[in-house]
């Protein structure tokens, strides 16, 4: 058998294949150079991304807000630090006011009563007790350089009136020890303000304990009772006459003793003890 042929292939002529090709390009240009709502590349963009730019705004956003956030807290809290310890500085000032404004008052006091003495005197403060003897011997700020001399009395204002402490026992350059009228060796010529019996102060050695007023004549059983006021009566020539010193709080009386026996209330709280005046026995204008 012989080799079989094929159909002879009808070619396009060339000019066919070109008008083709230009048709190609013209439709792809007119594609991309209009605006027509077939194929819009800008709108297309848009529409793929805009979902992603809106999240990266808000996620922006965000941060932005989170930053300032923490700028601001960081802010609030050092102002809010500074304005506690300016109120707190306000507080101290305002305590410190107060204070200055309680110690002027006292030292007013203070003043008022030494304008009032008739006796020369050397206002001191007390500034600690004796380590050696802590329970009695109170230590002031004046001594030998301010004319302290030994067994000067001394005697404070407090609560409104006058009333004795105790006498000078030492003296130094700048500074005096005091024993005060609760210590058991220190004795004052006493008497009865109103009845005018007299008798012998003495301390128990403790702040804490009353005051006893020994060797008062039995006479005197109906002419006192508690409350009344105990003075200094000026013998010895140490402690000024009318000086106070107490209130009776309790008479002790027994048929076989010779004499009687109270016990004081001092009207010093030597707790609160703070000015006192070194006076001497003469008066001012000697």
């Amino acid at each position: 058998m012989g080799k079989r042929r094929g159909l002879p292939g009808k070619r396009l002529p060339l000019e066919v294949y070109i008008f083709l090709g230009l048709i190609v390009v013209s439709f792809s240009l007119l594609l991309v150079s209009t605006r027509s709502p077939v194929l819009n590349f800008h709108n297309t963009g848009l529409f793929l991304f805009s979902g992603v730019r809106g999240r990266i705004d808000d996620l922006s956003s965000l941060i932005s807000r989170t930053v300032l956030s923490v700028q601001e807290l960081a802010k609030l809290r050092t102002e809010h630090t500074e304005l506690l310890e300016r109120i707190a500085r306000y507080e101290r000032l305002e305590r410190t006011a107060r204070e200055i404004s309680q110690e002027n008052m006292r030292l007013k006091e203070q003043l008022d009563f030494a304008q009032t003495l008739d006796y020369r005197h050397i206002p001191a403060k007390l500034i600690g007790r004796d380590p050696d003897n802590l329970y009695s011997a109170l230590v002031i700020n004046k001594g030998r350089h301010a004319g302290v001399e030994r067994d000067m009395a001394v005697i404070a204002w407090q609560g409104g009136a006058q009333a004795l402490v105790g006498k000078v026992i030492q003296v130094r350059a700048f500074e005096s020890l005091v024993m005060p009228l609760y210590d058991s060796s220190l004795l004052v010529a006493s008497r009865f303000a109103a009845s005018r019996y007299e008798g012998i102060v003495e301390g128990q050695g403790s702040p804490d304990l009353p005051l006893r007023m020994r060797f008062i004549s039995k006479r005197a059983r109906d002419e006192i009772s508690r409350g009344d006021l105990v003075v200094s009566s000026g013998m010895g020539r140490i402690y000024p006459p009318e000086i106070n010193i107490g209130r009776i709080s309790n008479v002790n009386y027994h048929d076989y003793e010779i004499s009687m026996e109270a016990e004081l209330e001092p009207l010093i709280d030597f707790s609160r003890l703070e000015y006192v005046f070194v006076i001497e026995e003469k008066k001012a204008n000697d």
